[in-house]
């Protein structure tokens, strides 16, 4: 191949990688930029939400001494507020960049108001792979982190070694797997989510749902 085709071949890639990167600008929408962060579909999440008039519930395995007996389930209606604030970016082994949204979750009993979940953890975009994680800590020793493609429907799934809880946990409470699913409409958020426990000797599916609306941004 002469120098003057070679020339008019690398001129030709620079000129197609340009255009693709260019395309890739371009597929940016703007909504999911802030503060030059691009947060993806986590970013219509910043604000303050509330559960719907309805509430939702919770389904988990009954106390020892109780109505329903040891490890039967149990339905709780439910109402919660979560926030979610932009907390940062960050880059793991020099090639997965990251952008977070922290958040908090606090929900409370419908029947007397006292709030029996309280749930901190992160929202984490990988604007790359299309992936979004959920990491978070519960108040009984126990952390998750789920992941799953990035969208308005989002499926998220325990990662391998996504589980991490105390030896109490572990021998008398285990979490074996952990399931979410968050629809985002507009100013409408969905959820369901199964916890699998080991507990009280047996199996159990601890789930929740709800449907919240944002109250502010």
């Amino acid at each position: 191949m002469s120098k003057t085709a070679i020339k008019i071949a690398l001129l030709s890639l620079a000129v197609s990688a340009s255009a693709v990167s260019h395309a890739e600008d371009k597929a940016t929408n703007q909504d999911e930029v802030i503060n030059g962060i691009n947060f993806g579909p986590l970013a219509q999440l910043v604000g303050t939400w509330k559960s719907a008039e309805q509430g939702g519930i919770d389904v988990a395995p009954a106390q020892s001494g109780t109505e329903n007996g040891e490890g039967a389930p149990a339905a709780t209606p439910l109402y919660e507020v979560m926030t979610f604030e932009v907390a940062a970016d960050a880059t793991n082994a020099s090639e997965q960049y990251l952008a977070a949204i922290y958040y908090k979750q606090e929900v409370f009993r419908k029947a007397d108001d006292t709030k029996f979940h309280d749930q901190r953890g992160y929202l984490i975009y990988d604007h790359k792979n299309q992936t979004v994680y959920n990491s978070f800590c519960v108040p009984r020793a126990t952390c998750v982190v789920a992941e799953g493609k990035a969208g308005n429907d989002m499926t998220l799934v325990a990662s391998g070694e996504g589980i991490a809880q105390s030896n109490f946990m572990t021998d008398n409470a285990s979490t074996e797997d952990f399931t979410m699913n968050i629809k985002i409409d507009g100013d409408k958020l969905t959820y369901t989510e199964t916890v699998k426990l080991d507990i009280y000797g047996k199996p159990f599916s601890h789930t929740d749902s709800d449907t919240l609306i944002r109250i502010s941004n």
